[in-house]
């Protein structure tokens, strides 16, 4: 079969090969999932850098999120289980953690559901607890992460602030139902937060971001407002000051979505209904802004990395809706 693998870190497009290599054996609890599509996110730029928090043996294939076929003919969605990852023609999952691909959503909308929804689920309702009739300001409004905050948001009833940058990604946030759009290199996002709000300031920040996005936001959040830490994609590590928190009365709000695999995972499977009910109403649906074949996936993964991509980037294999009737191999679970 054909792979994507990193034998030594580097940025994405210097150090993914496309290989022929035999397909991958399940361990004991786990699955050969033929891919039908393979949702590009960061953590797969971090992983060829040697950055992510985990780090699988060399060489190994990327793609942290899929669309999947198994033996008997299931669609799923699925986390690879590294160091067999989503950019190639199989990929091993670990079968317990197996949920059904939404109905409502196509092979690439359902690879692009998991991770950004599940993460804004988790943010804005159990961590942030955001009501109807609140403010959410959102960092990367037209980003993988972002948009998916955007429509839960929305689904909440919430009032949106979607901060972008550049005029393009500024139209993709307004399609997506931001109510107030702000393009962070022509405007300033605090002032038009405070003006947009009456001088209350935002309920809810959702920021994947961190640094200036982060530092900038303390000051435009309301009093009892929540801050939810998603990541780091701006590259830098906010240093709170915590005599600030307390002057203004705001929260801080951690969001390590990977943790309710291992703390909760129950809550894993009861969140993915939810989001199931919604794609199936239309109340949420991932945007792809570009569907690639697997041998453009190093230069998704790279675009991705370099920020000049809005929604998620999907790579789709040639062999999917070509007509093609291959079949997972005999005992592919174990």
């Amino acid at each position: 079969m054909q792979a994507w693998q990193v034998s030594e870190t580097g940025e994405p497009g210097e150090v993914m090969r496309l290989v022929e290599i035999e397909p991958p054996v399940p361990a004991a609890g786990q699955t050969l999932l033929r891919v039908r599509a393979a949702s590009v996110n960061f953590p797969d730029a971090l992983l060829c850098r040697g950055q992510y928090q985990m780090r699988p043996p060399l060489p190994f294939t990327p793609g942290v999120e899929i669309c999947g076929e198994t033996q008997d003919g299931r669609r799923v969605i699925a986390n690879p289980a590294l160091p067999h990852g989503g950019f190639a023609a199989y990929a091993l999952a670990d079968t317990a953690a197996l949920l059904p691909a939404p109905d409502a959503l196509d092979d690439a909308e359902a690879a692009a559901l998991h991770i950004g929804y599940q993460t804004g689920w988790f943010g804005l309702h159990r961590r942030a607890h955001l009501q109807a009739g609140e403010t959410l300001l959102v960092h990367a409004a037209a980003g993988g992460v972002g948009s998916a905050a955007v429509q839960l948001g929305k689904a909440a009833g919430a009032r949106v602030i979607g901060v972008v940058g550049g005029p393009e990604k500024a139209r993709v946030a307004r399609d997506l139902g931001c109510d107030v759009v702000v393009d962070r290199r022509t405007e300033d996002f605090v002032a038009v937060v405070k003006e947009a709000t009456g001088g209350r300031g935002a309920d809810v920040v959702y920021d994947p971001v961190g640094g200036d996005a982060y530092a900038k936001s303390t000051k435009c959040v309301a009093f009892e407002g929540r801050i939810v830490v998603v990541g780091f994609a701006g590259g830098t590590v906010p240093a709170p000051p915590l005599n600030h928190v307390l002057l203004k009365n705001y929260s801080i709000l951690g969001l390590h979505w990977g943790l309710y695999a291992t703390k909760d995972p129950g809550s894993i499977a009861r969140c993915h209904a939810q989001l199931t009910e919604l794609a199936a109403r239309g109340a949420i649906k991932p945007l792809v802004s570009e569907r690639v074949p697997l041998k453009g996936a190093a230069d998704a993964v790279q675009r991705v990395a370099d920020g000049v991509t809005t929604g998620r980037v999907v790579v789709v294999p040639e062999s999917v809706g070509t007509g093609d009737t291959a079949s997972v191999p005999e005992g592919a679970t174990v």
